[in-house]
């Protein structure tokens, strides 16, 4: 594996595992009453925001121009307003035992996506090692406590299920249809206009509750979860993922979703609140069994080369002589 695949690897791994402390630790934030997940989304946009163009002051100006400012709207709207709104709102409404599982449906999207609009080949490899991810995956989510929670029956329900499906869609279109847009500009650059046109457009659904939200009666373990959601959780994993947007196919850095549930099941058996057995076990090795056959299955470019090569080594029959 090159160097650069490594680089792609290793920040895709990161931000997952990231954002799969960030729901042990969002109920921190929530146990308090004080801040709803609306408010919270807008706390994680506004201050990523605000951090992205203070260390862009310290950073070579890059000029954007018209056209790219309007891909760099759709690239916010897909990877952070669709993505974050339709997920939060989804979870409101549906079970966080549904939410999981259907969350596992977002490399299957990078797939479908990819061979659409990149043309890269839907391999064998590739098809088995989503379906064994996704299998992983739904075993430890099933086989946790979050199975315990569920939602009314209901037209919410199903409204609730469809909302964080397209959430999946959302961010799986992000990451292929803006992959070979996010190399042309710093990373900085990318995510300070991305998270400034996020925080238009979240804004006007959620100033009556930040200026109505209690702050006052947030303790000092909530304060501290909220700098971790927003520093770690949404500044640096934001970076990360474009990181490995540039350096790995779509496919494969949709597979390290499944890093998400992994990392939530350590933390609630390092909490007390669960128990490591022989079944997780075997979960977490299907995931990542996963995620090394997607890897191991061949691009468009080795199709390609292949398919050259073997042109080229065919015998020629279009000149033979004539009797």
């Amino acid at each position: 594996m090159s160097k650069i695949n490594l680089k792609g690897h290793g920040a895709m791994l990161l931000a997952n595992s990231s954002w799969g402390l960030m729901s042990p630790v969002a109920k921190i934030v929530m146990a308090t009453g004080a801040v709803s997940p609306l408010i919270l989304t807008d706390l994680r946009v506004a201050g990523a925001m605000l951090l992205f163009w203070i260390t862009s002051f310290f950073m070579k100006p890059e000029h954007v121009g018209h056209r790219d400012h309007l891909k760099l709207l759709g690239a916010s709207l897909l990877a952070i307003v669709f993505n974050q709104g339709c997920f939060i709102f989804g979870v409101s409404l549906s079970s966080p035992a549904d939410a999981s599982i259907i969350t596992t449906s977002m490399p299957l999207w990078a797939m479908v996506l990819a061979a659409f609009f990149l043309k890269e080949p839907v391999t064998g490899k590739k098809v088995l090692g989503i379906a064994l991810g996704a299998a992983g995956a739904l075993l430890l989510v099933l086989g946790s406590g979050q199975t315990q929670a569920s939602a009314d029956d209901g037209a919410n329900h199903i409204w609730g299920d469809l909302l964080v499906l397209m959430a999946q869609l959302s961010y799986a279109s992000y990451i292929v249809l803006f992959k070979n847009f996010v190399g042309r500009y710093s990373l900085v650059t990318i995510m300070k206009w991305m998270f400034t046109y996020a925080f238009i457009f979240t804004l006007p659904f959620s100033y009556r509750g930040l200026m109505a939200t209690p702050w006052t009666a947030l303790t000092a373990q909530a304060v501290w979860a909220i700098l971790f959601i927003v520093v770690v959780a949404t500044f640096v994993s934001y970076m990360l993922i474009v990181v490995g947007q540039k350096n790995l196919r779509p496919t494969v850095a949709g597979m390290y979703n499944y890093v998400q549930p992994i990392v939530a099941c350590v933390v609630t058996v390092c909490l007390g609140m669960d128990t490591f057995n022989w079944v997780k076990g075997l979960a977490v090795g299907m995931i990542f069994g996963g995620v090394y056959l997607v890897t191991a299955s061949r691009s468009r470019q080795e199709v390609e080369n292949y398919e050259r090569q073997h042109a080229q080594t065919a015998p020629d029959t279009s000149t033979e002589k004539a009797d």
